[in-house]
């Protein structure tokens, strides 16, 4: 069995509990780092410690934590994406274009959501983590992302 150490537990009072709505234009399928727009939010509500939550309010796009540093990374996750749902395959639905019902597989392999602790009023992330929307449709669009925070934070005067 590998060696394992774990920190003490940190408790914390949550007090402090807020949302903001980020609107995100994209410009067709890639991926967008939400890391300053997380930074700023944390920022503002002057949170300590406690969980970011991200949601996507989109079927047809997602939110993943990957690697920052190289961008080629982000471009072999849209090349297998499209390998695992092609937008070439004869999909039943396809209501608003060969890549809806592409985006919607996609969507399922990757998530809606996701949860981020944070400590001293940063996310906890990896050196190279970063959070991203995945836009997964070709054409533009308009996307909604619901920021959340739960835990602590610096006294309101």
């Amino acid at each position: 069995m590998p060696a394992m150490t774990r920190s003490p537990a940190r408790l914390t009072r949550a007090d402090l509990h807020a949302t903001a709505r980020l609107q995100v234009e994209t410009p067709g399928e890639g991926l967008t780092d939400l890391t300053r727009e997380l930074l700023a939010f944390l920022k503002e509500i002057r949170a300590e410690t406690g969980m970011a939550f991200l949601f996507c309010r989109h079927t047809s796009a997602s939110l993943t934590i990957q690697e920052n540093a190289d961008p080629d990374v982000r471009t072999d996750l849209l090349t297998a994406l499209e390998r695992l749902a092609p937008r070439s395959h004869p999909w039943v639905h396809d209501l608003e274009g060969p890549d809806d019902m592409p985006s919607h597989i996609r969507t399922l392999l990757s998530d809606s959501h996701l949860a981020i602790p944070v400590e001293e009023g940063r996310p906890l992330l990896g050196t190279w983590q970063a959070p991203y929307l995945i836009e997964h449709r070709t054409r533009p669009h308009r996307r909604e992302i619901v920021l959340a925070f739960s835990g602590s934070g610096a006294a309101w005067s």
